[in-house]
């Protein structure tokens, strides 16, 4: 039976969105859980994925266009007899809308799409999707020379990302010289040029805005984190399934702190500030496609087990591609914890649509005076507080990073809830 694809509804606000990705091409079947597009919002990029198999009839819309939510953008075929009905909606958003999963995830690289038409001389058909022809017309390359990697040899966009350099060229020209893309600059020796996927485009256009539009400031801290190691060695001496770290009792002690500064669990809108009624706190995650920020629900109201679990579980299926709409959706601060990386400090953009974002450095040893002047000890870990000046002023913001603090310092207090 013939079916219809639509732009799906990945949120309550969503009134539109770009078309990222074709990754079926029309006459190719897919299975059930594949994805078929991917359609960016405001939030992110998101896969949309077939509710069940069937083959891709036809596509009505180009990638890179933005379209209302509803619109058809192209047609499957389930493979059930047709009874004579009006074609069916079968792609399903954050509100249930309609009827395909989707997850939220960073969009590929490349672009798939109808297959060129042949050329009279097979010899000399070429199968590329549009954007891979676009950039090699504008990078100057044979498109008869490359081996695509999609479906049947078509080549995608990425299959020329990997062209390695040649020859020195003309200042700003691109040329092909085995699997790169060699540029020259008037100031400066050859280099690669290559496209940047849908999630890198996405996450630079997101962190861009906000740098521009939300005024930032910053304050820094250190918190002494001995008794935190101590109780989480301990924890994780008697934990066989689910194993807590330093960032789960980061998490429940920023979700604290929320609820003891509700006036500082707000965000900035268009149509006012927003006060949250719970305490959501982002944690980010490093995947192989990009940064990824799922969402822990009212973690002020849940134990250090229900933290660790929600957490791993998050992590899991950011890793796994498996994230919805509302997976990342809401919450005034996120998480940034990069201490496993060795830094003593880092000052993290705020997430578009929060107000604050807490950077995490790594635990450091070293000598600090004791109450008596002698040298003592300490474990101590950086802490950057980002903040939007627009709801936040430097004394609400500094006491809730005390706060945090606090916590820290005293974890025993995070055990009890």
């Amino acid at each position: 039976m013939r079916r219809e694809l639509l732009v799906p509804k990945l949120g309550l606000t969503m009134a539109e969105g770009m078309l990222v990705e074709w990754m079926v091409s029309p006459g190719e079947a897919f299975e059930a859980d594949q994805g078929i597009f991917v359609i960016e919002s405001e939030k992110a990029a998101t896969e949309i994925a077939a509710e069940a198999g069937g083959r891709l009839i036809e596509t009505c819309a180009e990638v890179g266009r933005t379209l209302p939510v509803g619109s058809v953008i192209g047609y499957w075929d389930d493979g059930k007899p047709d009874d004579g009905t009006a074609p069916m909606r079968s792609v399903n958003g954050a509100n249930g809308v309609n009827d395909v999963n989707s997850h939220s995830v960073a969009a590929a690289e490349n672009e798939t799409a109808p297959a060129a038409k042949a050329q009279p001389d097979s010899a000399q058909r070429v199968v590329a999707t549009p954007l891979a022809r676009r950039l090699a017309a504008q990078r100057g390359i044979d498109l008869r020379a490359i081996r695509g990697t999609g479906p049947r040899g078509r080549i995608r966009a990425g299959d020329l990302d990997s062209i390695r350099a040649g020859s020195p060229v003309e200042p700003g020209e691109p040329v092909r010289s085995g699997d790169e893309v060699a540029v020259a600059t008037p100031a400066g020796p050859a280099g690669r040029l290559t496209q940047p996927s849908a999630v890198e485009q996405t996450i630079a256009r997101r962190l861009s805005e906000s740098k521009r539009e939300i005024p930032h400031f910053y304050l820094a801290v250190e918190a002494e984190v001995s008794r935190l190691e101590a109780l989480r060695r301990e924890l994780k001496a008697s934990q066989t399934t689910i194993r807590t770290t330093i960032n789960h009792f980061i998490l429940a002690a920023v979700g604290r702190a929320l609820a003891d500064m509700p006036q500082v669990n707000r965000v900035w809108t268009d149509h006012g500030i927003l006060n949250l009624d719970t305490t959501d706190v982002g944690m980010a995650v490093h995947t192989e496609r990009g940064l990824a920020v799922p969402v822990l629900r009212d973690v002020a109201s849940q134990s250090i087990h229900a933290i660790s679990s929600a957490s791993q579980a998050l992590a899991e299926r950011a890793h796994a591609r498996r994230l919805s709409a509302s997976d990342t959706a809401g919450g005034a601060i996120t998480v940034s914890n990069a201490g496993m990386h060795d830094v003593t400090y880092m000052s993290s953009i705020i997430n578009p649509g929060q107000a604050m974002i807490l950077g995490v450095g790594s635990i450091r040893e070293l000598f600090r005076p004791d109450a008596a002047g002698l040298p003592a000890l300490r474990k101590e870990m950086g802490l950057v507080l980002s903040a939007d000046h627009r709801v936040l002023d430097g004394v609400n913001a500094l006491a809730f990073l005390k706060r945090v603090v606090g916590y820290l310092e005293q974890p025993l207090t995070l055990l009890v809830t």
